[in-house]
C-alpha cells in the first residue's frame, strides 16, 4: 500500500492523529478482508465488496493526505 510514501508514512506513525486513523482504518478494513477470503470469519460477498469499497476509499484518501503532505514539506 502506498509503497512510494513509506518513508513520509514511518515518520507520520505516531505523530499525526489523523493520519494514524485512516491508516489505522485501512488496515482494521484488509485484516477483516483477509479473514472473510480465508475463511476465518463469514461474511458474505456483497460484504466483502462494501468493506473492499470502504478500503479504497480510505486508501484514497491516505494517497491524498500524503500527497498535499509532501508538496507542503
Amino acid at each position: 500500500m502506498l509503497h512510494e510514501f513509506r518513508d513520509l508514512i514511518s515518520s507520520l506513525k505516531g505523530k499525526d492523529a489523523h493520519f494514524d486513523k485512516l491508516f489505522d482504518q485501512h488496515n482494521q478494513l484488509d485484516e477483516k478482508i483477509k479473514n472473510a477470503e480465508n475463511g476465518t470469519i463469514f461474511l458474505s460477498d456483497t460484504e466483502i465488496s462494501k468493506l473492499k469499497k470502504e478500503k479504497l476509499i480510505l486508501k484514497d484518501q491516505l494517497n491524498e493526505y500524503l500527497s498535499n503532505y509532501k508538496k507542503e514539506s
